[in-house]
């Protein structure tokens, strides 16, 4: 067994995971980051081409402003200064490691950035303050301390050995959760960082806004959206299907999906935006011509794609601005956190997440520094991992990637995502209850173990908060509640793995 102490132990390798490394390296933490892939390669980043959310000071109250309107009731103000603030203040230091483009008058362009290069440039600039890496060592449970976070004990994957690190501060820096569908990056987004804190009581928000979708070519995982503002959608029979607006479109499509095949191409495209589609989103158009098809001319398939919460916008529920959870010393950054307070009710989509996910890391990564000067705590450790590690009675070899495919089929599915109503989501959750009581009986292993716990709880929380939202709110729509209900613009908060509770509170509810 590798074993080890640190100062702030960060379990993740996207976005979020590297800036939480940069900013308790930077106050001063000696730092850990352990990954399920590798750090700088897996996550979601490393696959696109983010932009974020990069407001000059002065436009700032304009663009906050705009953001609450269409948070439904949900969004805070003051949040989202503070991520424009340290988005603006901190992506430039990235420039020892990364060539940010320049326009043409020769103004650098920071907002925008190519995600392999940018994500190689964080592991580069984590490394350079002596950040130590664990690549495909990934997290099976948290340890306290007294209620406190003292650590966590995993695997190394290439090694085939456990790992144990004590740290008096853990950042889960996760990752979202896909439902192990085919987003591009998401392989290891199964929702770890869910399970692994709430074993530890921290509560769940958001889950409800789970149901964004994105369009790709039936025949590939290429999930990158941008070229699709320009696709023209057509019918089996060769009509035009042409929907407007982004939620809109996306329902638009699945019903249409649901009577039958859906084609588009990119002939509305103009000839500049063409050009330049080569840099802009190099891997999209090899999968056309690997399969012969030109996407500017002829018309191809298409399927939409769960991006589950990693572009939607449930998360953990955090205590402070420093990203600290109900579990002393837990943070919870980027897309393992809840973002509504950033979002409101409706995606986050590229830009704001981005923000959200460099400033939270940043914050977090203070924060876990400083709590770590204040002393080592002492007394016996408590392991908490239980679905997929601790059998309730004698474990059985369930088969866990049929498990895999039944969350998938049940919280991707149309009739549970975008034509929500009483009867779909008791049905769903009823056999994912029902795959809970199976896992939670007799399911014992590794990671791929942990990972059909994650993903099952993860579609739980998701369903049941989708259930218990009795109204229709940006990306959540019901059918049999199609309309908005005014004492509900609050947030709804989960508790509980095995039994699950739903209440709802304002944020000043919350924040009492």
């Amino acid at each position: 067994m590798l074993s080890a102490e640190a100062d702030v132990l960060i379990i993740g390798g996207g976005m979020a995971a590297a800036w939480a490394a940069v900013g308790a390296a930077l106050g001063g933490a000696n730092v850990i980051m352990v990954d399920k892939g590798a750090v700088g390669t897996s996550g979601v980043t490393a696959t696109a081409g983010p932009n974020h959310w990069w407001v000059a000071p002065k436009q700032r109250e304009q663009a906050v402003t705009q953001r609450q309107g269409q948070a439904l009731g949900l969004g805070e103000a003051s949040w989202m200064h503070r991520i424009l603030e340290q988005t603006w203040e901190t992506l430039p230091s990235l420039a020892r490691f990364y060539e940010f483009c320049v326009n043409d008058t020769g103004v650098t362009v920071y907002n925008s950035v190519r995600g392999p290069e940018y994500m190689r440039g964080l592991r580069q600039y984590a490394l350079s303050l002596g950040v130590r890496i664990l690549d495909h060592s990934p997290a099976l449970e948290l340890l306290l301390q007294r209620g406190a976070i003292a650590g966590a004990r995993g695997e190394r994957l290439q090694a085939r050995e456990e790992w144990e690190i004590r740290a008096p501060a853990v950042i889960l820096a996760t990752g979202g959760c896909a439902f192990n569908g085919a987003l591009l990056g998401s392989r290891t987004n199964t929702g770890d960082g869910y399970l692994l804190a709430a074993e530890t009581g921290v509560a769940l928000s958001g889950m409800e806004f789970s149901s964004q979708f994105t369009v790709a070519p039936a025949f590939s995982t290429m999930t990158r959206a941008m070229s699709y503002v320009y696709a023209t959608y057509y019918d089996a029979a060769g009509r035009v299907v042409q929907p407007s607006g982004d939620v809109q479109r996306l329902r638009f499509l699945a019903e249409a999906l649901r009577n039958g095949p859906v084609y588009a191409d990119f002939s509305r495209m103009p000839q500049d935006i063409r050009d330049r589609l080569p840099t802009i989103s190099p891997n999209v158009l090899p999968v056309f011509r690997r399969q012969g098809i030109d996407p500017f001319t002829d018309k191809f398939p298409i399927a939409l794609v769960s991006e589950g919460t990693i572009r939607g916008v449930g998360g953990l529920v955090l205590e402070s601005e420093d990203c600290e959870t109900s579990t002393p010393g837990l943070f919870a950054v980027g897309d393992a956190a809840s973002r509504e307070a950033v979002t409101g009710a409706i995606s986050g989509g590229g830009a704001v997440n981005s923000a959200w996910a460099l400033s939270s890391g940043i914050w977090s990564g203070r924060a876990a520094a400083r709590l770590a000067k204040q002393g080592v705590r002492y007394g016996a450790i408590e392991r908490t991992g239980q679905a997929g590690l601790r059998p309730l009675q004698s474990a059985r070899n369930l088969d866990t990637g049929a498990l895999a495919a039944t969350v998938r089929e049940q919280a991707t599915d149309f009739s549970t995502t975008f034509f929500r109503d009483d009867t779909n989501l008791r049905r769903a959750l009823n056999v994912l209850d029902s795959q809970w009581g199976e896992i939670r009986t007799h399911l014992a292993g590794g990671l791929r173990a942990r990972e059909a716990a994650s993903l099952t709880a993860t579609s739980r929380w998701c369903l049941s908060a989708a259930l218990h939202r009795r109204e229709s709110r940006g990306i959540h729509t019901r059918e049999d509640f199609p309309g908005a209900a005014p004492h509900l613009a609050k947030r709804q908060i989960l508790r509980g793995v095995d039994n699950i509770d739903s209440s709802f509170a304002s944020a000043e509810e919350m924040a009492a």
